[in-house]
């Protein structure tokens, strides 16, 4: 894991300084709420519909075990108990008082941890694939290249002020778990066929009002250009992206009025002009990086543990555990655990500082002392033992944290909905509890089945990319629900048509239902996912029989 040098524990330190006076002129009436605006969201500071919101970045996803406490002290003494991880493997807390921010990032801090460009239009938090490091199926892992990406973009003079927000995607397996393709920029690291190991890239991928996937411009970019071709492709659209409408300001616009081939010749004669030599990367400075990523030294354990099996075989519910929420790792007689935030009827991606806590111990005793942010508002212990994973269901089962539903009808995604965003036009969090309760009896028959709430068209809750996903709307100051079939956030990425017109609060859920009863109804045997079934058969039957019901 990244340690903070001289140069990050000053430039932290600094920005808390100066946000400290920022605030204290705010509250003294020397700035005005607009004066004020641009400063608190340079450092993550949100005013949402009933507070202050601190949303503070978590780079690709992995946190130590003093940072997960850390966040559990924070969600004690400066908010209400919880925070919320989000779908860029952040975390916001939704209570801070405007007074204790300069506070809250100084403890951050004393962790190595910030809040800084989590907000506003510059290169937000990069993401990763939660498995990066040790899932099997991996080429190389994804977050050294990450770490080098937020070092380059932290504060860059050029970039702090684009047209709009920008956003960065690295994956590291032949499988996206990173939904690459849905960013500005997707970097897939690949092999040639000379065995060297490079980028693909994609440009012009995003959701919101204007859902649009990502365009391949460069099938293999050698490491050491990485810096220099983001470079060249950041400074294209800061160049030409629109800055008169914010609608149509990110690049995926200029990208689709351009046409991908137009960019892609454009970003190609900016990297040959300018191909930067200060910032083409050395392989001493990626080892020098990589080296704060090495798999942890893991010894040597049996691939079939007694004990292990022994629980499986006689415990029904560690079996489920063990099916759903636990993959193979690279290394032999161990296993990635993922921690379901989706208990049945509650919050997604909520947690409380008891459980940070509870995650924080298990993750110093059993998983090496690292915690992965998931983008699906989940949490994942790395390296944990099979012998171990009884000991590990034991505590999430006291700490409520022990679901089975990863990648089931109940694994939902979630943004914050009018319950507390400013923005939103519907609420996200009660639709989400209410299909939850619905379906529980019902998940492992229904299978792997992906459902995505967002609150508005701006999509934080990525329903463009769920197999069902669900737009929460204002319609004559009723909220309606648009519903959109057939989307993807991973390697074979699509964005879901929608259906027909909305349905209210109450009958959305008995929507939903009709939809996943047509998909059994349809499916092609067990073994066929909601995915596979509807991309075999195609909107027809799920239409008539939601518009039938109606």
């Amino acid at each position: 894991m990244y340690r903070y040098d001289e140069f990050d524990a000053a430039f932290v330190a600094e920005r808390v300084a100066q946000f400290k006076d920022q605030v204290a002129r705010r509250l003294a009436g020397e700035l005005t709420d607009e004066q004020f605006r641009p400063l608190r969201l340079q450092n993550g500071v949100y005013l949402q519909l009933h507070a202050y919101m601190l949303r503070i970045a978590v780079p690709y996803g992995t946190l130590a075990s003093r940072q997960m406490r850390m966040l559990a002290h924070i969600a004690r003494r400066y908010d209400r108990g919880y925070g919320h991880f989000t779908t860029r493997q952040n975390i916001q807390f939704n209570w801070p008082a405007l007074a204790d921010c300069p506070a809250i990032l100084s403890e951050l801090a004393s962790v190595e941890m910030h809040a800084i460009q989590t907000s506003g239009n510059n290169i937000r938090n990069v993401t990763a694939d939660q498995f990066a490091g040790a899932a099997a199926d991996e080429i190389e892992d994804p977050r050294p290249y990450c770490e080098i990406l937020r070092q380059w973009s932290s504060l860059h003079p050029e970039f702090s002020f684009l047209p709009r927000k920008f956003k960065i995607a690295v994956t590291g397996a032949a499988r996206d778990r990173a939904a690459i393709q849905v960013h500005d920029i997707g970097y897939h690291i690949v092999r040639n066929a000379a065995g060297e190991i490079g980028f693909t890239c994609y440009v012009g991928g995003g959701l919101g009002r204007t859902p649009l996937i990502g365009h391949k411009i460069r099938d293999f970019l050698p490491k050491a250009d990485l810096l220099a071709y983001t470079a060249a492709v950041v400074r294209i659209y800061n160049l030409e992206g629109r800055r008169d409408n914010k609608f149509k300001a990110r690049i995926k616009i200029l990208v689709h009025d351009k046409g991908a081939g137009a960019i892609r010749a454009e970003v190609e004669e900016e990297f040959a002009r300018n191909p930067e030599p200060a910032i083409r990367l050395p392989q001493k400075e990626i080892d020098r990086i990589r080296a704060y990523f090495a798999l942890p030294a893991l010894p040597p354990r049996s691939s079939h543990s007694a004990g292990f099996a022994a629980r499986r075989a006689k415990d029904p519910a560690f079996a489920r555990f063990v099916e759903r929420n636990v993959v193979a790792h690279k290394v032999e007689g161990y296993g990635i655990v993922t921690v379901s935030l989706k208990p049945i009827g509650g919050i997604p991606g909520d947690i409380t500082a008891e459980q940070m806590d509870a995650v924080a111990d298990l993750a110093e005793r059993y998983s090496h002392d690292e915690v992965r942010v998931a983008h699906e508002q989940n949490l994942v212990l790395p390296h944990v033992a099979l012998d171990d994973l009884p000991a590990v269901f034991d505590r999430l089962s006291e700490t409520g944290l022990a679901t089975a539903n990863v990648g089931l009808v109940t694994d939902i995604i979630a943004c914050p909905g009018l319950d507390y965003c400013g923005l939103a036009t519907a609420r996200s969090i009660p639709v989400a509890q209410r299909i939850s309760e619905r379906f529980e009896a019902r998940s492992r028959e229904i299978g792997e089945l992906k459902i995505n709430i967002s609150g508005c068209i701006n999509a934080c809750g990525h329903h463009h990319v769920g197999h069902i996903g669900i737009l929460g709307l204002e319609k004559k100051g009723v909220e309606s629900y648009q519903i959109t079939l057939g989307g993807s956030a991973d390697e074979n990425c699509a964005i879901g048509e929608v259906v027909g017109p909305g349905f209210s609060s109450e009958e959305i859920v008995d929507a939903v239902e009709t939809l996943v009863d047509t998909y059994l109804k349809v499916r092609n045997g067990k073994d066929e996912d909601f995915l596979a079934a509807y991309r075999r058969v195609g909107m027809a039957p799920f239409k008539e029989a939601l518009y039938e019901r109606a």
